[in-house]
């Protein structure tokens, strides 16, 4: 198995960086496809969130993961190389375990992660970029993930970027009894972040998405109102908080947009929540008198204090993974002997019939009864011959002795020519 994984992060790189690299769900696949395509590659996932873009790939050579981010989002090598990490075997397997556990999201324990991860894992094996390594290991960590969610109490309340942004909008506001809310995009992080601002009293919740369709029935979960895309910034100056997730390429809200929803506002602030990459409001807009944006970078204040409560929780996680990592280590390096336990009883069940058929004049008179008898006897000879090789390359691959366990191969299952 030859793994790597490349990616960078919220820890890794500022959001300027992340978003030239954002790939939108309905590209996902295209992207998949790309990079098993790319030289070297022989399965590949993608998992890119607000917080990550993370290339999984099992190669059969050195493959520069490096040369694929850069062709394939038109980014200068120069502009990522100080942000990438990139792991390699038992240290890839480690990140993607504590990445679907949530020990490396921006808000420790927050639920979302798992289920971008599954679908990153869907599409890629819906394209046919996931087959025998990739596929054990994506079943590990999800096994993983549950494992840390059950034993321990990290996801024990609801954390997540969108109940994050809805604490920041409280403690902007102080209350958000009597708020309205603009949901710009229907999507799960505009439905959590709904679900975290109603319960933080908000009143009314305005739906705006390309979909008609899903505005409508995101509205009507909270008794909210739909109203059209196309009469976004004629709605906007109606709500005290924008909450914008729409994974668009372009800035949804410009400075000249937040200059004309606060006139309309008459000097009442309106406070933005993008927690879209990229991002939908303009930077610049945060320099408008009135107006306050927060990006996802900009929960991560609030994000620390949430790790400093869970860290004995986070540490118990981070013994699960250790043990984890080492069982799949172990697992795979057993699984590295299977072949030549196949091959061995393969060719040895191939000696014990060639030396039957030489044998078959001289038991031509025997019953069937005791041709069968000497049949099972061969067996059982041959059986007992192979017991001592077959543990011993069990135990070797087990143990990680990779010496002896190509000694042993080389033994049994050498050039026969």
């Amino acid at each position: 198995m030859s793994l790597s994984l490349l990616g960078i992060n919220h820890n890794s790189a500022p959001i300027d960086v992340r978003e030239r690299l954002a790939i939108a769900p309905g590209r996902l696949a295209e992207a998949t496809r790309s990079l098993v395509h790319h030289p070297g590659v022989r399965e590949g996932l993608i998992l890119s969130t607000c917080n990550r873009v993370e290339l999984l790939t099992e190669h059969e050579s050195a493959s520069d993961l490096r040369l694929f981010l850069s062709d394939y989002f038109a980014v200068p090598s120069s502009v990522l190389a100080p942000h990438l990490y990139e792991f390699r075997e038992q240290e890839a397997v480690r990140h993607l375990f504590r990445v679907a556990s949530s020990l490396d999201s921006m808000v420790v324990g927050e639920p979302q992660i798992l289920g971008q991860v599954k679908e990153s894992y869907t599409v890629a094996r819906e394209v046919g970029a996931v087959s025998t390594t990739l596929e054990r290991l994506l079943q590990s960590a999800f096994t993983v993930a549950k494992k840390v969610r059950t034993e321990t109490e990290i996801g024990s309340s609801s954390v997540s970027i969108a109940s994050v942004a809805a604490d920041l909008a409280k403690q902007i506001f102080g209350s958000l009894k009597g708020k309205q809310v603009l949901l710009v995009g229907a999507g799960k992080m505009s439905e959590l972040a709904a679900r975290h601002l109603m319960a933080q009293g908000a009143t009314s919740i305005l739906v705006a998405n390309r979909t008609p369709e899903r505005a409508q029935r995101l509205a009507e979960q909270f008794h909210g109102l739909a109203v059209p895309f196309a009469d976004l910034q004629q709605h906007a100056p109606k709500a005290d908080i924008i909450v914008t997730s729409t994974g668009a390429r372009e800035h949804q809200f410009t400075v000249a947009d937040a200059q004309a929803i606060l006139h309309k506002r008459r000097g009442r602030p309106v406070f933005f929540i993008d927690i879209a990459v990229p991002r939908d409001v303009e930077p610049a807009v945060n320099s408008v008198e009135g107006a306050f944006v927060y990006s996802v970078d900009d929960l991560q204040q609030v994000a620390v204090s949430n790790l400093t409560a869970r860290s004995e929780e986070a540490e118990a996680a981070e013994r699960i993974v250790t043990d984890e990592v080492n069982r799949f280590a172990a697992r795979l390096q057993t699984l590295d002997a299977v072949p030549g336990i196949l091959a061995l009883q393969q060719h040895a069940e191939q000696l014990r019939l060639s030396e039957l058929d030489r044998a078959r004049a001289k038991l031509a008179d025997l019953t069937p009864e005791q041709q069968a008898a000497v049949d099972a006897l061969t067996k059982s000879m041959m059986n007992k011959f192979l017991h001592a090789p077959m543990t011993g390359l069990r135990k070797s691959a087990h143990e990680g002795d990779v010496i002896t366990l190509a000694a042993l191969q080389k033994l049994f299952n050498g050039d026969r020519s």
